[in-house]
């Protein structure tokens, strides 16, 4: 498969991430390169994901997806996996950024995933060279890079000093929209998102809030 080396004065590179003090001064990309400055939204939420999460990321992924807006995610298990797939099967495009080198795919079981991104017309992005081993700690670095290249983020569920928690503070530090699906009092996975909230960020309930930051009309 074929990797495309894009560096940050190229045509093809995130408009939306040059924005932004730290980012990556080339990244690599597989699958169609040309979706990587489309409108786009960030979902993410908890690894360990409860069922109610998952149905609010799934609602959110088709909706937006079914209104040209393209899901950018961080292919993680969980809501990260619920957003990718649920863009895919609305036939709309997702981006998946990555913390490895494409060689050392993390999560293993998502090499599958990978692979209907990239069929259905998707990307996947990271800053690391293919042959890159996994890091853990250098998973923090893609959530700037997911919040970088997306107009706003969602956040479903998260927990206390969650990774999803991290995104959301990059949006924020760089001035982007933070929308979160509020957490059920007492919910473990809801602590983040609430916390969120207090501190700024936008109660989601309504896919018209999103799209009308893009100039579309309502649902």
């Amino acid at each position: 498969m074929r990797v495309y080396e894009i560096y940050d004065k190229d045509e093809d590179y995130p408009q939306n991430l040059l924005k932004i003090k730290n980012h990556p001064k080339k990244i690599y990309v597989i699958g169609n390169k040309k979706i990587l400055n489309n409108s786009a939204v960030a979902i993410v939420g908890s690894r360990d994901s409860s069922s109610y999460g998952e149905y609010y990321a799934e609602k959110f992924a088709k909706e937006l997806s079914e209104n040209g807006i393209t899901i950018i995610s961080g292919l993680a298990i969980g809501i990260d996996t619920v957003a990718h797939e649920n863009s895919i099967n609305k036939k709309g495009k997702t981006i998946a950024v990555i913390g490895s080198g494409f060689n050392n795919i993390y999560p293993e079981e998502n090499k599958i995933l990978i692979e209907k991104i990239i069929k259905n017309g998707g990307a996947v992005v990271s800053e690391f060279k293919p042959d890159k081993e996994i890091d853990l700690s250098n998973f923090p670095k893609r959530n700037r890079i997911i919040a970088g290249m997306a107009e706003c983020v969602i956040v479903v569920e998260a927990k206390y000093r969650s990774g999803s928690s991290i995104t959301a503070t990059y949006a924020f530090k760089n001035n982007k929209k933070v929308f979160c699906i509020p957490g059920r009092i007492g919910d473990k996975r809801g602590v983040g998102t609430n916390n969120l909230i207090k501190k700024g960020a936008i109660l989601l309930t309504d896919a018209n809030q999103i799209l009308e930051l893009f100039g579309k009309e309502k649902i």
